[in-house]
């Protein structure tokens, strides 16, 4: 018998470690009774989930799952981060979000947990005259400020300059971002924008305002039209190397060219994929700034945004917890500033409740989780680690198609990005359709009932150029069918929910019957009869051993009784069933063609 130390650390010491392929053995035995006959590595495939860009995340990641060194904090390739302290001495910065003046709302966020602020200007936002009163009592040498001026990015970034000249602030504590991004804009409207006046002003800042950049590399345009995370890398990629381009040509230096980019990503409630992509973005623009002969200038400084297109109108409450997972994956892949967009983000022009709560959100998981005194807490995560190199695998191959059919400027005019971002998004809403993409209080869980949020409505943001797209979208029109309906009837389109034998036998069913149709918006009736009911159409639930017995009959019940569709919770091939509806179905096509049927337009 082997003594070992009493450290305290020593329990099950004395046991072998277990190999893959024993675990492996173990995962055939499981899948085995629920008639799966596979083996060896089909077992482990047979558990592993399919992700968009061709990657896989697997059910187990061991130190066999080798990943590129990452480096250290602060030091190239940056994986880890872009400075060596990390967020550790103060979080990272708070920016808030601003797209129309309201009286006091700049100044009670810089009271209370903001530490930056992002202005929208000119189209859809603050008028370039409404400026200084959007900045009126802000200390502008404490407080820095980003500009998204899009077409008014030089009558913008004057009179933010005309403002520092005038309140006599010190060029060299003027800190922020003057926003100008032209194949931004060009994403977003359609149309180009000369890029002289950019290199102008970035020229300006490089020799007067050290501590301010002039161009914002902004990915969620790409985001917002369904791309993927790997193609929201690689267009933001070609656009940071178009910008050096075009610096470098108007005489700024490698070095100098760099140090006036900034870069913003969308950060989703797919933690760990959102981990990954900040990760592998400073990879990726790493590796740029070292072909480009200036390798201790690739630290790419970050501002990450919670995802508008999770957003969503029906149940807008979820969204606090859809963006306080974003938020704290931004946090952890390492984003330098992190903006969460107001939980009626999607309904109009936030209140002072729903600003409050997203500045709270960083205040929270900064000062209350204490999630930034870790640098890189992901780091060393065999899964992380892997996924942050096979996502920056994937994100090069899209850069450099782009780079071959001539850049990003040439990408976007040819209409080529517009199609690989649609044919990305195609494919995701078969999965929201289908439900394999769940969405909380929309495709799931809907509350009919639930009073509408209100919300004054926004400015029409710039369009022209590639859609914008929201993951509620297709529930959203069905919704909206119902209410329509509600409105000019009194009622909503109802189905009535034929339960057979026992509560135990029919719960399941019925629960799953009632949450598909509620998220077309229409009411389940499960009280009465059906004559009652005011439903036109019923679907049976019940267990297969009770359908074999009684869904003829019931189905036929049903129809004498005046149901026009009878469908049935399950899969089988009964008489008298005229559809079936089940986990996996196309859920908006099923609500489509129902609200069609009962005249619901």
């Amino acid at each position: 018998m082997t003594v070992l130390p009493d450290d305290g650390l020593s329990l099950a010491a004395e046991f072998p470690d277990a190999t893959h392929e024993q675990w492996q053995r173990l995962v055939e035995g499981v899948l085995r009774k629920s008639g799966k006959e596979v083996s060896g590595t089909a077992a482990e495939d047979a558990l592993s989930t399919t992700l968009e860009d061709g990657l896989r995340t697997r059910p187990l990641y061991t130190a066999r799952d080798g990943a590129p060194d990452p480096g250290l904090p602060g030091f190239a390739p940056f994986v880890r981060g872009g400075r060596p302290e990390g967020n550790t001495t103060g979080g990272w910065d708070v920016r808030q979000r601003h797209a129309a003046p309201v009286d006091g709302a700049v100044l009670a966020d810089l009271e209370n947990g903001v530490t930056s602020l992002w202005l929208l200007v000119g189209q859809g936002g603050i008028p370039v005259s409404g400026i200084a009163r959007a900045l009126d009592g802000v200390y502008l040498d404490l407080a820095p400020v980003v500009l998204d001026a899009g077409r008014d990015v030089e009558a913008a970034a004057a009179e933010l300059l005309r403002l520092y000249e005038d309140r006599s602030i010190d060029p060299k504590a003027v800190r922020g971002n003057l926003g100008a991004d032209p194949l931004g804009h060009e994403a977003r409207t359609g149309t180009p924008l000369d890029f002289a006046p950019v290199a102008a002003l970035a020229a300006r800042c490089a020799e007067r305002y050290p501590g301010l950049r002039a161009l914002t590399v902004d990915a969620l345009p790409y985001h917002e039209a369904g791309g993927s995370a790997a193609q929201e890398l690689g267009a933001s990629l070609a656009t940071g190397v178009a910008y050096l381009r075009e610096l470098t040509e108007a005489g700024l230096t490698v070095e100098a060219a760099c140090a006036q980019l900034e870069f913003r990503y969308a950060a989703t409630a797919d933690q760990f994929l959102t981990i990954a992509k900040l990760r592998a973005a400073r990879r990726l623009w790493a590796r740029v700034a070292e072909v480009s002969g200036a390798p201790g200038a690739g630290a790419q400084v970050q501002h990450a945004v919670t995802s508008p297109v999770m957003m969503t109108r029906r149940d807008p409450w979820v969204n606090m917890l859809r963006t306080t997972v974003a938020t704290l994956a931004a946090g952890v892949g390492g984003a330098d500033s992190v903006t969460v967009l107001p939980f009626d983000h999607a309904l109009g022009l936030p209140d002072a409740f729903s600003r409050r709560i997203a500045r709270n959100t960083s205040t929270i998981l900064v000062e209350e989780s204490h999630l930034a005194r870790v640098i890189d807490p992901a780091g060393g995560s065999w899964y992380v680690e892997r996924l942050t190199d096979e996502l920056a695998q994937a994100a090069w191959e899209f850069f450099r198609t782009i780079e071959r059919d001539g850049g990003q400027a040439a990408v976007l005019r040819s209409g080529r990005i517009r199609t690989d971002l649609a044919t990305t998004w195609a494919e995701r809403s078969k999965k929201l359709a289908k439900r394999r993409e769940p969405i909380t209080g929309v495709s799931e869980f809907p509350l009919l009932a639930e009073k509408p949020v209100e919300r004054e409505a926004a400015p029409e943001p710039p369009s022209g150029g590639l859609p914008r797209v929201r993951r509620d979208e297709a529930y959203e029109a069905l919704r909206a069918r119902s209410d329509a309906h509600l409105a000019a009837t009194g009622s909503r389109p109802r189905i009535f929910l034929a339960t057979l034998g026992p509560a135990a036998a029919y719960t399941a069913r019925a629960t799953f019957a009632a949450n598909l149709f509620q998220a077309g918006g229409i009411e389940p009736v499960t009280e009465g009869r059906f004559e009652d009911s005011g439903a036109t159409e019923a679907v049976l639930c019940s267990s297969d051993a009770l359908y074999a017995e009684q869904a003829a009959q019931s189905a036929e019940s049903l129809r004498a009784a005046g149901a026009r569709q009878v469908f049935l919770a399950g899969r089988g091939d009964y008489s008298g069933i005229d559809s079936y509806v089940f986990a996996g179905c196309d859920a908006v096509d099923v609500l489509s063609a129902t609200l069609d049927r009962m005249g619901v337009s």
